[in-house]
């Protein structure tokens, strides 16, 4: 079975999408919304990481480029480094490349680091992201503003989304320096709209009947207990490429409109062929 032929086949569709971030659109009923579902209650720091950010008396700043980034250029590190040298807040960086020279005390690179817990802690200032949904969610669950680095795929169009609702601000990973990322870093920080915005969007986002996994649970509960749910499906999935594509409406219309033009044309060349043989009629009369 084809990846197309599985989503045709699927009776419950699961997508997370919620509005806060995504743009208003038409779905069908078996579209199930769980946007928000990665969401969880912040656990406990490890206690090393606990002191560093407790310790930070201006709150810190989280920084990752997502999993599908191995490593950075030591030369791009450097940049970073001596970006958060600058600014008054700690930073805990993910990071697996090269480490940058001489880097900063309020520094904290790690290879992995628990991102929702640090996001959810009262002390997270900014969080920098290359602008992946997963991130994205737990940056409004938590309420925290965003700078973005898009890198790929459809990070820019997030990116461009967050931008919009004034909740964080975009920088082009090619084109960044350390003047340009120190001075983006301190404008979402100081700038006190765009935290108040995140908290509105946050608080918008939260605002819901039932919790995300409840209601991926309910539904996949109720898929199994009803064997399916055909019901809900559209019957789009049973037409074939010429109905799905509307050809024969379209192919019906096309026919119309060219019945319509050749009669007009045949009208309009008789008219015109009987008021030039009048006149060719009248010239011989005379």
């Amino acid at each position: 079975m084809t990846y197309k032929e599985l989503i045709s086949h699927g009776a419950i569709w699961l997508l997370r999408y919620d509005f806060t971030f995504e743009y208003p659109k038409p779905f069908m009923p078996n579209m199930v919304h769980i946007g928000g579902i990665n969401c969880m209650e912040k656990k406990p720091l490890p206690a090393e990481l606990e002191e560093f950010v407790e310790e930070s008396e201006h709150g810190f700043v989280v920084f990752t480029l997502g999993s599908m980034v191995s490593e950075m250029p030591k030369e791009m590190a450097t940049q970073f480094s001596e970006a958060f040298r600058q600014i008054p807040q700690r930073v805990v960086w993910r990071h697996t490349g090269p480490l940058p020279d001489n880097l900063p005390d309020n520094v904290k690179i790690l290879k992995w680091l628990p991102q929702n817990d640090l996001l959810g802690h009262p002390k997270a200032k900014a969080f920098i992201t290359h602008g992946g949904t997963h991130g994205i969610y737990e940056a409004i669950c938590n309420g925290i503003p965003l700078v973005m680095l898009p890198l790929f795929g459809d990070q820019s169009d997030n990116v461009n989304r967050m931008v919009y609702r004034g909740v964080g601000e975009s920088l082009k990973i090619l084109d960044v320096t350390t003047a340009k990322l120190l001075t983006t870093l301190n404008k979402v920080i100081n700038d006190k709209s765009y935290k108040e915005k995140m908290m509105k969007l946050s608080a918008v986002h939260k605002d819901r009947p039932i919790e995300p996994l409840d209601l991926a649970v309910f539904w996949t509960e109720f898929v199994m207990r009803h064997k399916g749910a055909g019901h809900l499906r559209t019957a789009a999935h049973e037409l074939n490429w010429i109905q799905y594509h509307c050809l024969d409406v379209i192919g019906l219309l096309l026919l119309i409109i060219a019945t319509v033009v050749i009669v007009t044309v045949k009208c309009c060349t008789f008219c015109f062929r009987k008021c030039c043989a009048r006149k060719t009629l009248k010239k011989k009369e005379e």
